[in-house]
């Protein structure tokens, strides 16, 4: 009996998908696939940015269509089924990482926990970020393309720089295609929806807004007042829509505090899948700059996005959403709290975001 180590379904440890579903052997098996080559994708977090690096798997499939990806990151729940390898970095993966030769490294990540390991693997090629002998981070310039070199150094340099930041005119998913030499072309999100989710017992006939409230503990800069978002609440309710409260264990106390000032629906927080689930109800989704965007993006939700430390340009809508910014200028630009006596996010009126939202929603 033979075995076919070069198959993409092939795993040595375990059996494979095709033999556990069909019972098939190696021998004449319909699903072989040959491997001709591997790719390590390294995408460690924030969740968020392991969401919008999805649109990247488009080109690779299609210009590297017999080669195995294995997407390593800290958040593996949040990575598309259809990647054929997915791993937690851990104990685990890094001693399996060290005794694996790879075609290509994709390091998209500028910190050097993720530069280190660009490094350290075994590979013919590597395209973004790696580790310099002195044990700081940089791009990648040699063995690429002058013009992928100039993207990973225009990407690195945004880091290092808040005017270079401000000065970008590049979305995410145009600078990230352009590090690995590819035109970004529209390629949406891949985010997979659970495969089942509870019945929220939501309203029907009615347009469902979800109001996510909170944005981490640790970036209050970008938070909304909670009397704002009661405003919003109430006057999306009296204006006919249903309107669903989003968030975590954070923002657990606020959502029932805004369910009673507001009658706004709040299920309570969730596992991630769950959460995905009660996203995906709705039509329409406004939140910060958050891992709530991200999964809005990733479902095709309509999106009203409220910005004021982030440059505006980095963010790719899709044609369905509108970015809001407070009326006041933020002068806090990538500050996780605010440093200004008054607050910037206080002068973005809820009438404001209304009529994002009946704008949107009109274009249905």
């Amino acid at each position: 009996m033979n075995f076919r180590p070069d198959c993409f379904h092939f795993r040595g440890h375990v059996p494979c998908r095709p033999h556990k579903q069909s019972g098939v052997h190696c021998d004449g098996c319909p699903e072989y696939r040959a491997r001709q080559g591997r790719i390590l994708l390294i995408k460690l977090g924030a969740a968020g940015d392991v969401i919008r690096t999805t649109p990247l798997l488009a080109p690779l499939r299609r210009e590297l269509p017999g080669y195995q990806i294995t997407w390593v990151t800290d958040f593996p729940d949040l990575v598309p089924a259809a990647v054929d390898d997915v791993m937690a970095l851990n104990t685990e993966t890094l001693v399996w990482l060290r005794q694996t030769p790879f075609t290509l490294v994709i390091n998209l990540d500028k910190d050097r926990q993720a530069c280190a390991l660009a490094r350290e693997v075994t590979a013919d090629k590597r395209w973004g970020f790696t580790l310099g002998a002195d044990g700081i981070c940089r791009p990648v310039t040699e063995g690429v393309s002058a013009a992928m070199a100039q993207a990973a150094t225009d990407k690195f340099m945004t880091g290092l720089f808040d005017d270079v930041n401000q000065a970008c005119t590049r979305t995410y998913p145009e600078e990230i295609f352009a590090i690995c030499g590819f035109e970004f072309a529209g390629e949406p999100y891949v985010l997979d929806r659970p495969v089942s989710v509870p019945d929220f017992n939501l309203p029907e006939g009615k347009a469902v807004i979800g109001l996510n409230t909170g944005c981490g503990g640790r970036w209050t800069s970008r938070l909304w007042p909670e009397s704002a978002w009661a405003e919003l609440a109430t006057s999306l309710r009296a204006a006919g829509y249903a309107v669903v409260l989003l968030g975590g264990p954070d923002e657990d106390e606020k959502n029932q505090r805004l369910a009673a000032a507001s009658g706004a629906r709040y299920s309570g927080h969730f596992p991630l899948q769950t959460f995905i689930g009660l996203m995906d109800k709705c039509d329409l989704v406004v939140t910060a700059v958050t891992m709530g965007m991200h999964i809005a993006l990733g479902l095709g939700k309509k999106l009203v996005l409220f910005n004021n430390i982030f440059n505006p340009h980095e963010f790719e809508l899709y044609g369905r959403g509108r970015i809001l910014s407070p009326e006041q200028e933020c002068t806090c630009f990538f500050q996780p709290r605010c440093r200004n006596e008054s607050f910037c996010m206080e002068t973005l009126a809820p009438a404001t975001v209304q009529a994002a939202v009946d704008e949107l929603l009109e274009l249905s």
